[in-house]
C-alpha cells in the first residue's frame, strides 16, 4: 500500500520512533548506494534552503537521482496548469514526490492524486512534518528522551507550521507546553485541541523571560512577514522576541535552543557560542532524518 506523509498524524508513534532509529544509522554512515535506480521528484513552489537542499543531499548521498524545480515560474504552472495535472504527469516519471507549496491543504490534495509515495515538505501555514521529525530527532539527541519534557515555543505560533506539527507530535510524549507569543499570534485552537485532548498541561505567556527557567527545549520561531496580509500588523509584532545570551543565566543545564531557520533577528548571534545553541546541528540532522524517511516510505530497511 502506498505510504504518504502529509501531516505528522499520518505516522503512528511507533512509526515515528522507527524512523528516528533509522536516522541514527544514517548519522553513523550517510553515504550508501541504496537508492540506485530510484528517481525522486522534488517540487518546490515556495523558496527554501535547508528543506530542499537536505532532501536533495539525502537522495544523492544514497545514490538516487532527482528531477523537479525550485521555483514554479519555469514550469507549465506559469501557463495555467493545475496542481492536479502537474502531479498526474510527474507520477509517470518518478518513484516518489516531495512537494512544498504555499497553500494550506495543497499537500493533502496532491497526495490523494499521487500514485507514488508523497511527502509534504510544507504547505502554507498548515504542516511541516519532515521538519517535525528532525526536530524530534534533535530533541532526542540532546535530551536522551522524548518523554516528560518542558518545551517552550516562542514567536509565531499562529502561522508557524513547524510549531503546529511539533506540538501535535509531542502530545504523544507527556510534554508540558509553554507557549510564548503576542496575543495576535497565539497557537490556533485547532492545534491546542491536541494538547487538551491528551489532558496535558500548557501555559501561555507574553514574556519569554517567564518561561526560560522552566525549559528543557526553547523552540524559537521567526515572525513570518510573508504570512501577513496587512504589513501594519506585521510591523506591530516583528521584534516581539529576541533571545540574547545574557538571558540564559538561570537555566537548566540540559537546555537546548532550537530554531527551524532561517532566523532573522529572533536569536542574537551572541547565543551561537553558548552551550545551549543547537540550531545548526538541528539543520544537519535534517539530512539523516530525511534519508531515513525516504527509505522507510520506499520500503527500504537499513
Amino acid at each position: 500500500m502506498k505510504k504518504n506523509l502529509v501531516s505528522i498524524n499520518d505516522f503512528t508513534k511507533d512509526e515515528i520512533l522507527h524512523v528516528l532509529e533509522m536516522a541514527k544509522k544514517f548519522e553513523e554512515n550517510p553515504d550508501r548506494s541504496i537508492l540506485n535506480g530510484k528517481l525522486i521528484a522534488v517540487l518546490f513552489y515556495e523558496p527554501s534552503t535547508r528543506t530542499r537542499l537536505s532532501f536533495e543531499s539525502a537522495i544523492q548521498r544514497l545514490g538516487g537521482r532527482i528531477v523537479g524545480f525550485s521555483e514554479a515560474t519555469n514550469t507549465s504552472i506559469r501557463k495555467g496548469e493545475s496542481l492536479g495535472d502537474t502531479i498526474r504527469t510527474i507520477n509517470q516519471y518518478t518513484d516518489m514526490i516531495i512537494m512544498r507549496n504555499p497553500y494550506d491543504g495543497s499537500a493533502r490534495y496532491a497526495s490523494e492524486i499521487s500514485t507514488v509515495p508523497f511527502i509534504n515538505a510544507g504547505d502554507g501555514s498548515n504542516q511541516h512534518p519532515t521538519q517535525c521529525l528532525l526536530d524530534l530527532y534533535s530533541i532526542l539527541q540532546t535530551q536522551n528522551t522524548l518523554d516528560n519534557l518542558n518545551i517552550t515555543f516562542v514567536g509565531d505560533l499562529k502561522y508557524g507550521r513547524t510549531v503546529h506539527s511539533l506540538v501535535k507530535a509531542m502530545t504523544d510524549f507527556n510534554t508540558t507546553f509553554h507557549l510564548v507569543s503576542p496575543l495576535e499570534l497565539k497557537l490556533p485552537s485547532a492545534v491546542k485541541y491536541y494538547i487538551k485532548k491528551n489532558k496535558l498541561p500548557y501555559y501561555q505567556y507574553e514574556k519569554i523571560e517567564d518561561a526560560i527557567p522552566l525549559s528543557d527545549i526553547i523552540y524559537m520561531t521567526r515572525i513570518q512577514q510573508e504570512r501577513f496580509v496587512d504589513p501594519v500588523e506585521y510591523e506591530k509584532v516583528k521584534n516581539s522576541y529576541i533571545l540574547h545570551a545574557n538571558m540564559l543565566t538561570n537555566v537548566k543545564p540540559n537546555l537546548k535552543v532550537l530554531h527551524p531557520l532561517p532566523r532573522v533577528n529572533e536569536i542574537d548571534p551572541s547565543v551561537d557560542s553558548t552551550p545551549y545553541a543547537y540550531y545548526f546541528q538541528q539543520a544537519k540532522n535534517g539530512l539523516y532524518v530525511r534519508q531515513a524517511l525516504i527509505c522507510y516510505m520506499l520500503g527500504i530497511e537499513v
